[in-house]
Formats: structure tokens, C-alpha cells, sequence
């Protein structure tokens, strides 16, 4: 066991959750959340940078 993790089981036993000491391993926590963030955003579609800044030329002329 590491000490400041705990983890939670199911009634068979088996591991289904993680608790961590925050105020320990939160530097930890917040790569972690980085991490599936990043793994979630490799699903979202992808532009180019060319496009990108088109987009942002758009928004930003005058509408006159």
C-alpha cells in the first residue's frame, strides 16, 4: 500500500475506486486530469493551422 492512497472495492473485493491525499499528491492529481483530458481530446477532429488562423482573422475584422 502507499500511504495517502486508499482504494475502494466493490462487495467482491474487487478495486473500483482510488482515493488520494490531495494535499500530498495533488501536483499528482492535476497531471492525472491533464492526462485523460488529453486522451479524451484525441476523438475531437482536428484543424490546421492555416485554417485556425483564418477562423481567428474572420472574428476579428470590422463588420462594416
Amino acid at each position: 500500500m502507499i500511504e495517502g492512497v486508499q482504494y475502494v472495492t466493490n462487495p467482491a473485493g474487487e478495486p473500483v475506486a482510488v482515493q488520494i491525499d490531495l494535499q500530498r499528491y495533488g501536483s499528482l492529481w492535476e497531471d492525472f486530469c491533464d492526462i485523460i483530458i488529453a486522451e479524451e481530446r484525441k476523438k475531437e477532429t482536428h484543424s490546421s493551422w492555416e485554417d485556425v488562423k483564418k477562423r481567428l482573422n474572420k472574428k476579428s475584422a470590422p463588420k462594416w
